[in-house]
């Protein structure tokens, strides 16, 4: 517990002993005090739980030379009060030996710390599980008697962030997260259904309701149907629209783009093109004929995020240089048109695009009030629907149109005139997200959900159904 931590060790003052001890030019540090629970049970049976605590510290030494401000960057876990001098140390000769930076930029400043800077960080326990435990217990005998077995996990994580930088800023984020994974299989192991939801304290959490969808879905799965490559009608659920989503979003990077390098790069018109703000990339064009907006909120209800940037490393979509700039509401679709690529302050001033850091979430809105059951009832009618579970195995193929492969995994079913008739064979996929909005012919309602494929990265994700009409089924995948 944090009332056992040495004062001297308490995050905010390693944060300021850090910075007193720092002799470059300029200096950020970062403080993640990291929190973990977790359940996990197999053949519908807890086995194993624990509770583990640790911290990492993360110091940025600018040093300002003749050809441009060098930054060094260094993370260690761990960290006590006698550790400092070393990692600052370590973080100022790394700055000294690398080159210019060239994303350095002024470091954010700001005069007003947070009111809870000294605050003992925010710790989860085996407590966050209280009510979870029980329902989960019902869901192992309610599954017994419908015939299948459970197996997942459950796993509560809480990251208190302090940062610290020496142009002033004093800022704290506490991050709750929460997963909970839920899969179904038949005691022949030839029938398999998964479920997951993204949560902030499992206060929300009923397993025994994603247990009985599951049992549905094996219910489904009883009649099998082969089916050949090729493309279908497909009903992507909201947690494969979120794995595409993201990975998208991860893909969408401004200067890429304006350097002609994406999907989300425009085309030479052969005549110089395009001046002004955003030239050389698609702001501004339509990707959807469906009024879908695509944006990210630190506010948004049940999906709160970080408000400041923290920025552990530099790279292409993020810079060490930006830590603390606030961060705001941002659609980077509206109503199906490119509004905004993710940008840091040094790829803004590149591409002339406004600042727009990435957010650590993400949503998509903007379709009809219909659940997936009602798009299930009202498909099928002209031909065979497709109804997927979810996507895994992501992977890009060729970024210039962002082409994904991908597999499908635990329940592909087949939908006649409304109803769901049998599951068919697993499918590799070869489509372009951006491609999909383009193609999509109806949005459902839009609902928190959790990526299956980038779960342990990105959990907090709203998104709808989606209808593809024409979704490429590219091979049959055996054995998954």
């Amino acid at each position: 517990m944090s009332m056992r931590t040495p004062r001297r060790n308490r995050p905010h003052e390693i944060v300021e002993r850090a910075l007193e001890l720092s002799r470059a030019d300029g200096c950020v540090v970062i403080a993640d005090e990291h929190s973990s629970a977790n359940l996990r049970w197999a053949g519908s049976a807890l086995t194993t739980n624990g509770v583990t605590r640790g911290r990492t510290l993360t110091v940025v030494a600018t040093v300002n030379g003749g050809q441009g401000t060098a930054s060094g960057v260094v993370s260690r876990s761990a960290v006590t009060a006698d550790d400092l001098e070393p990692l600052v140390r370590a973080a100022e000769a790394a700055a000294r030996d690398a080159g210019p930076a060239e994303d350095a930029q002024p470091l954010v400043g700001g005069e007003k710390a947070a009111a809870d800077f000294t605050e003992a960080p925010a710790e989860t326990s085996s407590e966050v599980f209280a009510a979870f435990a029980p329902a989960l217990g019902e869901s192992f005998r309610q599954a017994r008697a419908g015939g299948r077995e459970l197996y997942g996990f459950a796993q509560h994580d809480v990251v208190s962030s302090y940062l610290g930088t020496s142009s002033g800023l004093r800022l704290r984020h506490d991050q709750p997260t929460g997963t909970l994974e839920l899969n179904a299989k038949s005691p022949d192991r030839t029938r398999s259904a998964w479920a997951g939801q993204a949560t902030r304290d499992f206060t929300d959490v009923d397993p025994r309701l994603l247990d009985t969808e599951l049992g549905r879905r094996l219910d489904w799965a009883e009649r099998r149907i082969e089916l050949p490559a090729g493309r279908y009608d497909t009903l992507l659920p909201p947690t494969a629209v979120a794995d595409l989503l993201v990975y998208q979003m991860w893909s969408s990077g401004a200067r890429d783009a304006a350097e002609g390098r994406t999907v989300f790069s425009r085309p030479s018109d052969g005549n110089g093109g395009a001046t002004g703000p955003g030239a050389g990339t698609r702001v501004g064009e339509r990707l959807s004929e469906l009024p879908l907006t695509l944006r990210s909120d630190p506010w948004a209800a049940g999906l709160e995020c970080a408000p400041f940037v923290l920025a552990h490393s530099s790279g292409d979509d993020a810079s060490v240089f930006d830590n603390g700039l606030p961060l705001t509401a941002t659609e980077w679709l509206r109503e199906g048109v490119l509004n905004r690529l993710p940008t840091t302050r040094h790829s803004a001033g590149l591409t002339g695009l406004p600042v727009a850091p990435g957010i650590d979430n993400l949503l998509l809105e903007g379709g009809s009030s219909r659940s997936l059951d009602e798009m299930v009832a009202a498909a099928g009618h002209d031909g065979p629907t497709l109804l997927l579970t979810c996507l895994w195995y992501i992977r890009e193929v060729d970024p210039a149109t962002l082409l994904l492969t991908g597999l499908t995994r635990d329940g592909v079913y087949l939908v006649e005139k409304g109803e769901v008739v049998g599951e068919v064979n697993n499918f590799r996929f070869n489509e372009s997200p951006v491609d999909l909005l383009s193609r999509a012919v109806e949005a459902g309602r839009t609902e928190r959900t959790l990526p299956r494929e980038w779960g342990d990265y990105f959990t907090r994700a709203a998104m709808p159904a989606l209808r593809v009409p024409d979704f490429n089924m590219s091979s049959v995948s055996r054995g998954v």
